[in-house]
Order: C-alpha cells, then sequence, then structure tokens
C-alpha cells in the first residue's frame, strides 16, 4: 500500500469513528432572573420616552418584549406565588400578603426547585417571593433577601423611624404591626453611592455572584430581585437629576371610570402609611408630582442597576448562554383612576413588563403583541433548558413566540382580585376588558360587571357595561370568560 492509499485509509477510519461516536450535548443555557417590584411598563422600550430606562431597552433589543403580558393579581406576593408555581391564584389560595403557599399547596414545585433538581445550580437574592416568604426548597444555598445598603440613607430619616419604632413598641405593637407605623417619608434624594441603597448593594452582590458561579462551571440560575420602584421612592440624586419636577406629567385622569362599581378602586392604604401622606383625601398637585418624579428617579436607578448585570454578563462572556428574563411584578398607578399604588383590577395595575432574551432565538429584537401571562414563564423556562414541566402547569410555554413573535396566539389573559367576600375576576382581550365582581359566600352570584373598550377608551374612563350597543359583545365576553383560560389558549395548546 503506497503513502496516499495509507494516508486515505486513515481519514476513512477516522471519519467513521466520528460518525459513530456520540454526539456532544450543548450546553445547558444559564438563566439570569431579574425581578422588579412595583414597575410598571412606563419604560423607553414600551414607547415612553419621558423614562430613562436605557439598559432595560437594550435587554428588549437583544430579546423578546412583551407589549401586552399580565400578572395573575396584582399585589405582590399573589403575583410572585403565581409565577413562581406556575399556578393561578385560584389554585394556589394566595391572595393576600400573609398566606404562604407552602401552608396551601406543600407539594408545589417551584420554577428554581424545577431547576435545582435538574441539575442546575440554584441562588436567589433580594426580592424573590414575598418579603420574609422565602422558600429554602428552592435554592441549592440560603436565599439572602438583604446583602447590604440601607432604606433610608439620610440620618434625619433613619431617625425619623427609630423614633416611630420607640414609640410603637412602648404601645405593645409588635412584628409587621410596628412596621406599618414606623414608616418614614414617601420619597428620599440622598446624594449618595449607589451602594448606599439596598438595590445597589445588591447589585454589586449580584456581579460578584456572576463570577462565582462561572467558576463553579455549574449551569445555573441567577435569581436577582430588585424593590425599587417599590415605595418608598428613594434612590441617589443623580438619578433625580435625570429628571425636570416642573415637567413631570401629572395624571391625565385622575377619577374612577365613570359608572364603575364602588370595589373597582382603591383607598391606596399601601402610601397613606407613609410619613407625610394624608390619611384621608387627596394628594396636593406638590405631592403628586414629588412622588411621580420620585417613582422615574427610582426606575431609573434599578436601570443602572440591571445594567450593571448585563454588563458583568458581557465581560464574563456567558451572555451568549444565558436566558435573561426581566418582570415586574405587576403594574402601579401614579394618580390615575383617583388612585395610587396597585391592588385592582384596572389594565394599569394588571399590565406590567417582561422580556425574555434568549440565546439564538430567531424572534429577538422584535417586540410582541400576543397576550401572555405570568402563569407562562414557567413552562417557558423549562423548554429554553430542555428541562421536563411538572404536572399541572396553568400557563402556556412561550417558546414558540420567541421564535415568531407575530403567531397567533392566545385570546385573552386573565386576572383577579378580592374585595373582601368579593371576587373580581377580570380578563383582557385584543380588544375589551371584562370584569365579573363575585359573591364568593352566594355560589358566585355576579354582583357587578365592568366592561372597557380599548379599542375607543384604552385608558378604561368609562364602563360600558349597561350600554345597548355593547350587549352581544357583553354575552360573547361573558362566554369566553365562562370558558376560562382553558378556553382561551392556542388551538395547539388545548
Amino acid at each position: 500500500m503506497n503513502s496516499m492509499s495509507r494516508i486515505l485509509l486513515l481519514l476513512s477510519l477516522a471519519l467513521l469513528a466520528w460518525a459513530q461516536a456520540p454526539l456532544r450535548a450543548a450546553p445547558r443555557p444559564n438563566v439570569l432572573f431579574i425581578a422588579v417590584d412595583d414597575l410598571r411598563p412606563e419604560l423607553g422600550c414600551y414607547g415612553k420616552s419621558h423614562v430613562k430606562s436605557p439598559h432595560i431597552d437594550r435587554l428588549a433589543a437583544r430579546g423578546t418584549l412583551f407589549l401586552r403580558a399580565y400578572c395573575q393579581q396584582a399585589v405582590c406576593s399573589p403575583s410572585r406565588t403565581s409565577l413562581m408555581t406556575g399556578l393561578r391564584p385560584d389554585t394556589t389560595k394566595v391572595y393576600d400578603l400573609e398566606t404562604h403557599f407552602r401552608d396551601t399547596i406543600p407539594q408545589a414545585v417551584t420554577l428554581a426547585q424545577q431547576f435545582k433538581e435538574n441539575g442546575y445550580f440554584c441562588t436567589g437574592m433580594g426580592k424573590i417571593f414575598h418579603s420574609g416568604k422565602n422558600d429554602p426548597a428552592s435554592w441549592s444555598e440560603p436565599h439572602r433577601e438583604n446583602v447590604g445598603g440601607a432604606l433610608y440613607a439620610l440620618p434625619e430619616n433613619q431617625k425619623l423611624i427609630q423614633e416611630k419604632r420607640r414609640a410603637a413598641m412602648e404601645k405593645g405593637l409588635k412584628g409587621p404591626a410596628v412596621s406599618r407605623v414606623a414608616r418614614g417619608p414617601a420619597t428620599e434624594m440622598a446624594d449618595v453611592p449607589d451602594e448606599a441603597y439596598s438595590d445597589g448593594a445588591l447589585a454589586a452582590h449580584a456581579v460578584k455572584t456572576l463570577e462565582r458561579l462561572k467558576e463553579q462551571g455549574q449551569p445555573f440560575f441567577l435569581a436577582v430581585g430588585f424593590q425599587r420602584p417599590h415605595l418608598p421612592f428613594n434612590a441617589p440624586k443623580r438619578y433625580w437629576d435625570l429628571y425636570d419636577r416642573e415637567k413631570v406629567g401629572l395624571a391625565a385622569n385622575p377619577y374612577l371610570p365613570k359608572n364603575a362599581p364602588p370595589m373597582a378602586g382603591t383607598n391606596w392604604g399601601e402610601l397613606r402609611q407613609y410619613h407625610g401622606i394624608p390619611a384621608q383625601g387627596d394628594l396636593t398637585e406638590a405631592q403628586a408630582r414629588e412622588l411621580r418624579h420620585g417613582y422615574y428617579a427610582s426606575t431609573s436607578f434599578t436601570d443602572a442597576n440591571i445594567g450593571k448585570l448585563m454588563e458583568e454578563l458581557d465581560r464574563l462572556k456567558l451572555a451568549e448562554n444565558t436566558v435573561i428574563v426581566l418582570w415586574g411584578d405587576h403594574g402601579w398607578k401614579l394618580g390615575e383612576h383617583a388612585g395610587w399604588c396597585k391592588h385592582t383590577n384596572f389594565e394599569l395595575d394588571a399590565h406590567a413588563p417582561l422580556i425574555v432574551a434568549a440565546p439564538g432565538a430567531k424572534g429577538r429584537g422584535k417586540p410582541s403583541r400576543a397576550l401572555v401571562e405570568f402563569v407562562d414563564i414557567y413552562p417557558t423556562l423549562c423548554d429554553l433548558a430542555g428541562l421536563p414541566k411538572p404536572a399541572g402547569l396553568e400557563g402556556t410555554s412561550l417558546a414558540p413566540l420567541l421564535e415568531n413573535p407575530d403567531r397567533e396566539w392566545k385570546r385573552a389573559a386573565f386576572n383577579q382580585y378580592p374585595r373582601g367576600r368579593t371576587m373580581g375576576y377580570s380578563m383582557k382581550t385584543d380588544t375589551h376588558r371584562l370584569t365579573l365582581w363575585v359573591d364568593t359566600r352566594a355560589d358566585n352570584k355576579v354582583v357587578a360587571t365592568e366592561l372597557y373598550d380599548h379599542q375607543k377608551d384604552p385608558e378604561e374612563n368609562e364602563n360600558v357595561a349597561d350600554k345597548a350597543e355593547y350587549a352581544g359583545v357583553l354575552e360573547r365576553l361573558k362566554a369566553w370568560h365562562q370558558g376560562g383560560w382553558k378556553g382561551a389558549l392556542p388551538e395547539a395548546a388545548r
């Protein structure tokens, strides 16, 4: 055999061995899971150029921005519980801030827990579940809600809170009751470094954690929960300086919708707990402007902290194998509908930001108008990581929308909010929002109805449920509502 024949034989044997060898599995993607408290979709990437959010906007440009994403209940614990379990509030039975899902559905497997049980190193910091309602089963190492920094940076505000706490304890108050009455001002502007506040310290800790996780070499699920722009609106001065208070607009509709039932609105008791806010009645125009200014400053502060995580991902060369999810746990009112805070079924409260950036997704950089829900996040991440999905999840994987953001999707998204013995079940469609208020102690008898025409009235300023010209629309939407979330699924997912 001549030399050329031997070379050809060796090449043939090498190619045969390569073809018969098992294919090397692609590395499983990491997950960077970013939660933001009380963040409404008033951001540059949502077309709101008056808000300075360059880092979130950059993330939207490299992923899929969901223009119409909805939480399941517009308050922290129920929303986060629903997202983290993939189950709706009527399944978790978590409707308030006190109930822990391990007491109502103890066998539930959370999103982080599913990753942990399938080979991921799962670590969380900041506010992921509701404050004080952490779930040890979800994490590979103890979750750290507080990693440094302060809620208030100014000494005079720190002193005020200490004096209030002392007075409350002298009256015999304990635990959460003390916290409720020992609140500082609703805003603070301090000329301090970012790390002086708790969210700035959290971002610094998350950056260090990313470096540690890369060195470990194990696929990771890193959850980082920022609290701003939740009250109090405290942020370093540099972020307040991004906005001119005189140019900060006020709510265009500071009144309840015409014909709305009494249970539709709130008395915004959350805000009223803060020092200087009246216990009853309206705010002054100066107070309203200060709060809106503070909300925007806090939003830009969180945007900067998110930017630090993005920059570190790029520096560590982790971005191309990391799925990034950014979500705000619900919306927020800034004076609209005679209210502040959340706690309603209005579009302002149920509609929240959602961005999913998945490496290699064909639809990257193109926003989606599909109606999606926070229960969809759990199955989506399982699909993107190639993990099995636990039985009983009540959402639909958004993975197909990451490939084609324009594809046909759900016909409706669902949320709810309780008012004592009355539960408001709300459904957002492409053109309307329908809310049925039912008496939970009287066989769910409908006691009030709201219908908003989003084509003519996107701000929901008039309830048209009793108007004769909407009778046909109302009956059609009630039938959809009766079909529930399963009836709203795309045909392929039923």
